[in-house]
This record gives C-alpha cells, structure tokens and sequence, in this order.
C-alpha cells in the first residue's frame, strides 16, 4: 500500500475529456493515457463498464430480451415489463445491465464478461504505459432498493482497496465498531459519477487523494462487494417467494428457532377464511417425546390398517417408508382444523360445500406456512400421514375437541440444496372461457 494516512488531504475528481467512440479491439489502456498524460502514482480511474464491453466486443445485434434472458441466472423481482435479475457474475440489477443507449440502433451492450479481469487486464496496460502505480474500478449504475434514483457502483476492481474493516475500531464516544465495513469501491465509483456524464461522453474519472486504498497486488475485486447468498437476507425476490417452497425429505441436526416457526405460523393465519371465522390450529410439535410418541402411534395404526386390507410384510414396509421424512425432522408442526364456525344446513349438499369452504381455507394457511418456513430459510415436508389417522393423532397430541389433524409438516435446514425445477407451463392447467 501507498501513500498518506486515511482521511489526509483532499480528495479531487477529474474528468477525463477527449476519449473517441471506443469499438470492439480498441486499446483502451492506449487511449485513456493518451488522454490522461498526467496520471501519478496512487490515483484511481473509474471506467464507465460501457467502454470496456465496447472495446471487448460485448456488443450484440438483436433483442434486448433475448440478451436479457442469455445474461440472466435468475429474475428476483417483476413488474410490468421491467426486470430485476442476477448476472452470472452475481449482480443484482435491471435488465441484467443489458444496455441500448450510447450504442447503434438495432445493438445493445452486455456487462463485461469478468469485470474483475477486464479491471486487472486494463490496470497492467496502464502501468506498461506509464509506470504509474493506479487503481482501476469499473463502474456500472444500478438502482437501489428502498431507495428512488440510480448510482454508479463498482462491478469489477484492481489495485483498489473494495471494502475499508472498521470492525474493532472505536468511534469518537469510545464505543467499539461491530458491524462497519465500508464499500469504499462504490463510494468512489459514485462520487467519480458526479463529473462523468452519459450524455456528454465523459466515460473515465480520475480520482486523486486516496492513496491509501490503492495497493500494489490486484486485490480481491469488485467481487468483494457481493454478498454471500447465505448471509443475504433479502436472497429471495418477489418472484421467487412461491417457488422457493419445495418438498424437503433429509434435514440437518441444526436445531430450528422457536421463533422463525412462530412468524411462520403468524403468516399462515393470514389465510382467507369462511363467515369471518379463524378456523386454523397449529400443534409445534417440539419434543422428542412428542413428536416419538405422535409417530409410533400413527406407524401402528397404519401398520393395522394395511394388514386389514390384506397387504404383504413388504409391501407395509414400503408405505410406510413415506413417513420417514417426519422422523428426520427435527421439529413437527401439525395443522389442525376447528370448523365450529361452518354453518350446518338440512340437506347434506350444502354441508359438503359449507365443509369443502373450511377445507379449501385449511389448504391456504398450510401453503403460507409452508412459503413462509422457506423464506425463513427452513425446508419443509407436508405429509398426509395424521388425516388417515385422526383420532389417533389427536390422542397422542392430547388436542382440544373438535381440532382435526389435517396431515403433518417436518420442519428443519435442508441438507442438501434443492435439484433444480423446470418451469412448468400455465397452458397445461387452465382453461379460458
């Protein structure tokens, strides 16, 4: 590392005027010195990432969907015709950064292929040229969530500090820093924005004054600044809450938090329900005891019941493999319907209806739960296992009159990430009239 003590001096910004249309195998490193004589050890350039798809030939003749569905792995949020999407390099933005502007008609511009490695690739050319010690940050402008307006940030870096660990220090009061790691590579890619202008073709900055971030080997990278998808809390988009819910059979011994099940189950009752009534029961099944006694006494049920209907030693032994899933999880919730709000009628038709009204209801707060276990980061199984069994469920689970166990749901982490799903096709299970 070079120079002066953080926070020493002052801090300029300096457009970088003169630079032509850059087009694919343009020597970038070339034309920005050219452009620059004065570069000195310890400033860093801030690259608009447009230049340096141009100059790489990441230019693409077609429609701006199609680029956005080949750039995208994900879409994290939709509306309208506008999407949220994660790159391959695990860059949230819109539209992949899939770009129509500053570019000729009937073309769009994608990201960088490595923004990391176009930055080191450009930071040697500079140095070759000039034996000046810089840093090099490619920049691109994402919008923010919670937050109206857009922003340069930095997607690829080289010789720059991308992160500043404030971590142990102590603030002004004495009081000792926790949490403060600052992005200083998307500091500086924004501040460089205030004097580049895409309307003026202003594509470089210089940034003069922060020697200290600027390091003599490459560095980690704009990479960095993405955050671990595990310790993202907002992973999940509002396009993928829905498909987030899938079947989990092998759980962890991690045990689960009382009270992720709990905020689960208080999205569960926001389920649409008949006459106004609160008709779903949640039984946490918690305890060993509970959850052994709840399973060997459903198991010896099933297991009569099979050899009533003539069923072989092997073929019981297969059915009631599926099951097992409960075993495994280390906590039990048990959904459970009280129907005393249902109307009773003279004649059965209107019963079954007023019946099938609570059930349906009964579905809804068991899919948000089981949405919201996964939003929480938890797997889940739901198991039919208890609505064969009532009786006997209700009496291991010694529940109050009239709660009927409507299956079962095994609740833990998964212990393996989910194979991926294709989507599947409205067309296939729809019909318009």
């Amino acid at each position: 590392m070079t120079g002066q003590p953080a926070g020493a001096g002052e801090l300029t910004i300096l457009p970088v005027c003169g630079l032509p249309e850059v087009g694919a195998g343009a020597d970038l490193a070339g034309l920005i010195t050219a452009a620059a004589p004065g570069l000195r050890d310890g400033d860093i350039l801030v690259v608009t990432s447009k230049i340096v798809s141009k100059a790489e030939g990441r230019v693409m003749t077609g429609d701006r969907e199609a680029a956005i569905d080949a750039e995208a792995v994900r879409t994290v949020a939709r509306r309208g015709p506008t999407r949220i999407v994660e790159t391959r390099h695990g860059l949230v933005l819109a539209a992949a950064g899939v770009d129509s502007s500053n570019t000729a008609p009937g073309t769009v511009v994608l990201l960088p292929a490595d923004p990391d490695e176009s930055a080191r690739r450009l930071r040697a050319g500079i140095a070759q040229r000039t034996g000046r010690s810089v840093g090099v940050i490619i920049s691109d402008t994402l919008g923010r969530a919670w937050r109206t307006g857009q922003t340069d940030t930095a997607i690829g870096a080289a010789g720059v500090l991308p992160l500043r660990d404030h971590r142990g220090e102590a603030d002004t009061f004495g009081n000792r820093l926790e949490v403060t790691v600052a992005a200083v590579a998307d500091e500086i890619a924004a501040a460089a924005d205030l004097v580049k202008a895409k309307t003026t073709q202003i594509p470089v900055a210089i940034v003069r004054g922060l020697p200290e971030l600027v390091t003599e080997p490459d560095g980690p990278g704009g990479a960095a600044l993405i955050r671990p998808a595990a310790e993202d809390m907002f992973r999940l988009g509002t396009a993928e809450v829905l498909a987030a819910r899938r079947t989990v059979r092998e759980f962890t011994a991690e045990p689960v938090d009382p009270a992720a099940v709990r905020r689960a189950i208080a999205a569960a009752v926001t389920a649409p329900a008949p006459h106004h009534s609160e008709p779903w029961r949640f039984v946490v099944v918690e305890s060993a005891a509970a959850r052994t006694r709840l399973l060997d006494d459903m198991l010896a049920a099933w297991q009569a019941d099979l050899r009533q209907d003539g069923f072989t030693r092997d073929q019981i032994a297969r059915r009631v493999r599926r099951g097992e899933p409960l075993r495994r999880a280390p906590l039990i919730i048990v959904p459970c319907l009280a129907a005393e709000a249902a109307h009773v009628y003279p004649d059965d038709r209107r019963n079954s209806s007023e019946r099938a009204m609570f059930l349906v209801s009964m579905g809804a707060a068991v899919q948000n739960l089981l949405v919201a276990l996964a939003i929480e980061g938890l797997g889940s199984c739901w198991v039919s296992s208890t609505l064969f069994c009532q009786p006997v469920a209700a009496a291991a689970l010694s529940l109050p009159a009239g709660w009927e166990p409507m299956g079962a749901v095994g609740v833990g982490h998964p212990a393996a990430a989910p194979r991926p799903r294709p989507d599947r096709d409205p067309e296939g299970f729809l019909l318009t009239r």
